[in-house]
């Protein structure tokens, strides 16, 4: 069962594998992108960013395969973009929470900045609606569980999307 999604193109790293990961209580870290899953040196390399933890690399559809056999097991997944989160809750009927961690910009996009930390084209203002959909309505941002949690919907509205 996926007990929280975090939408982060960094993937492991401090906040992740320090803050969020005991916050959550998770059985496993699962960062899931289907391009990092078929990299082996990243497969290799972002367990030891959060050592002490189970730390599985998968494609999405291998998530969804070992969603649906490991039910019992929770899972706190990182997926790298919002194109990963929404193909996610397309497959995976119950994820308990999501919640837009990091987007840095990518070079060559037309982005704007949504919040200090989170970067966002007109095509990713989109898919975070549609993620909203899935959610009933809602999608909150906040970077660490003690900061207070911020509608994601409006910050995107208020950037002009």
């Amino acid at each position: 069962m996926i007990k929280h999604m975090r939408i982060d193109n960094r993937l492991i790293h401090g906040q992740v594998a320090a803050v969020w990961s005991n916050y959550i209580s998770a059985d496993a870290i699962v960062v899931c992108n289907d391009k990092v899953a078929a990299d082996p040196i990243q497969k290799m390399a972002l367990p030891l960013a959060a050592r002490g933890h189970k730390i599985l690399v998968m494609t999405i559809a291998e998530l969804v395969e070992y969603n649906n056999t490991n039910p019992s097991e929770t899972l706190f997944v990182i997926a790298k973009f919002p194109t990963d989160a929404l193909e996610i809750l397309e497959q995976i009927e119950k994820v308990e929470f999501v919640n837009v961690g990091n987007a840095a910009p990518i070079t060559g996009t037309e982005y704007k900045m949504v919040t200090k930390s989170i970067a966002a084209t007109k095509e990713d203002a989109v898919v975070y609606r549609q993620i909203a959909q899935k959610l009933g309505g809602k999608l909150t941002t906040r970077m660490v569980p003690n900061n207070d949690e911020e509608d994601f919907l409006k910050l995107l509205t208020k950037a002009g999307f």
